[in-house]
C-alpha cells in the first residue's frame, strides 16, 4: 500500500470516527418527548449515572447503542418486509418491554445471519467434496438456514415469554395475599400497590410498578390495572383486576373482595400445582422403566443364570 493510500485510509477513518462523535454529542442530538417526560413521573427521582460507578455504561451496551442507531433504517425496512409489528410489539411487552421493535428486528437480522454463514460453510464443504452441483439447490439450503435463524428468535422470544408468565403465576398468590394483608390493615387500594412494588420482587411485581408509574401521570387507577391485565394476559391476574376494578366502581369494600381472592389465587395456585405434577408425572416415569427397572431385572436374574451355567455339563 502506498503512502497516499495509507493516508486516505487514515483520514476516512479519522472522519468517519469524528462525524459519529458529533452526531451522538448531546447539544447536536435531539431529545425525544420521552425522555423529557420519565424523569417528572417515575417513582423516585433519579439519581446521577456520574456519581455512581457501577451503573456506568459498558463498552458493550456504547457498542451496542452505536449499533442501534447505525442500523436502524435497515431493521424498520425488516419490519415493513416480515409484518406483524402489532403482534409483534404485544409479544415484546409480555416478555418483559425490555426491547424495542428496532432492536428485535436486529436480532432477527442477526440469527439469520448466522443461519446463513452455517448455509454458506456447508455449501462450500458441499462444494469443495463434489457430492452436490446443483446452484439452485444449494441457494436454496441457503435461504431455509436464513429461514431457520428467524424462527430460532421467534421460539426464543416464545420460551423466553412462557419463562416470565410462569414466574407471574408462581408469584400471583403471595402478592395477592400481601395486598389484602395491606388493604385489611387499613391502607388504600394505591398504597397497597405501592407498598407490594416496594418490598417484592419479580416480574408481576415489575409489572404493578410500571401500573403505579402510570397512575402517577394523572390516569385513573382502574385504567392502569386494566392496562396491567392487557400487558400480562394471564386469565387468574386477569380475574382478580376485574374483581378489583368492579370493587372501585361499585364502592364494595376492598378488603373483603382482596380476601375472596386472595383464597381463589390460593386455590388457582394449587390446581396447578397438581397439574404441573401430573404432566411430570410421565417424565418421572421414564428414568425408572428405561433405567431403574431393566438394572433391578439383571441383578434378579443374572445369579440364576449364572449357577446354571456353572451346574450346566
Amino acid at each position: 500500500m502506498t503512502a497516499g493510500a495509507s493516508g486516505a485510509l487514515v483520514g476516512l477513518m479519522l472522519g468517519t470516527g469524528a462525524t459519529l462523535v458529533l452526531y451522538r454529542v448531546p447539544p447536536l442530538r435531539r431529545a425525544r418527548f420521552a425522555s423529557r417526560v420519565v424523569p417528572y413521573v417515575n417513582a423516585a427521582p433519579r439519581a446521577s449515572r456520574l456519581l455512581n460507578a457501577g451503573n456506568l455504561g459498558s463498552a458493550r451496551d456504547t457498542w451496542q447503542g452505536l449499533g442501534n442507531s447505525l442500523f436502524a433504517p435497515l431493521a424498520n425496512r425488516t419490519d415493513k418486509v416480515l409484518g406483524g409489528s402489532a403482534g409483534l410489539r404485544m409479544r415484546l411487552i409480555r416478555a418483559g418491554g425490555r426491547r424495542t421493535l428496532e432492536h428485535y428486528r436486529l436480532e432477527q437480522l442477526a440469527w439469520a445471519s448466522v443461519g446463513a454463514l452455517v448455509g454458506v460453510a456447508s455449501t462450500v464443504l458441499a462444494l469443495t467434496s463434489g457430492r452436490v452441483r446443483t446452484p439452485a439447490l444449494l441457494l436454496g439450503w441457503c435461504a431455509a438456514c436464513a429461514l431457520a435463524g428467524l424462527q430460532a428468535r421467534e421460539l426464543a422470544l416464545t420460551h423466553e415469554i412462557r419463562r416470565r408468565e410462569e414466574a407471574m403465576l408462581a408469584e400471583f398468590p403471595a402478592i395477592a395475599e400481601l395486598l389484602a394483608l395491606s388493604v385489611a390493615a387499613g391502607e388504600g387500594l394505591a398504597g397497597a400497590l405501592e407498598r407490594v412494588s416496594r418490598i417484592g420482587r419479580g416480574a408481576l411485581v415489575e409489572e404493578l410498578r410500571s401500573t403505579l408509574t402510570e397512575a402517577r401521570s394523572g390516569r385513573p387507577l382502574a385504567s392502569c390495572l386494566e392496562h396491567m391485565a392487557a400487558r400480562t394476559a394471564l386469565p387468574p391476574v386477569n380475574r382478580f383486576i376485574d374483581g378489583l376494578c368492579i370493587a372501585i366502581e361499585r364502592g364494595t369494600p376492598l378488603a373483603d373482595v382482596l380476601r375472596a381472592q386472595a383464597g381463589d389465587a390460593r386455590e388457582a395456585g394449587k390446581r396447578r400445582l397438581l397439574e404441573i405434577a401430573g404432566r411430570k408425572e410421565l417424565s418421572m416415569m421414564v428414568p425408572v422403566v428405561f433405567l431403574i427397572l431393566p438394572v433391578s431385572v439383571v441383578f434378579a436374574l443374572y445369579p440364576g443364570f449364572y449357577g446354571l451355567n456353572l451346574t450346566a455339563p
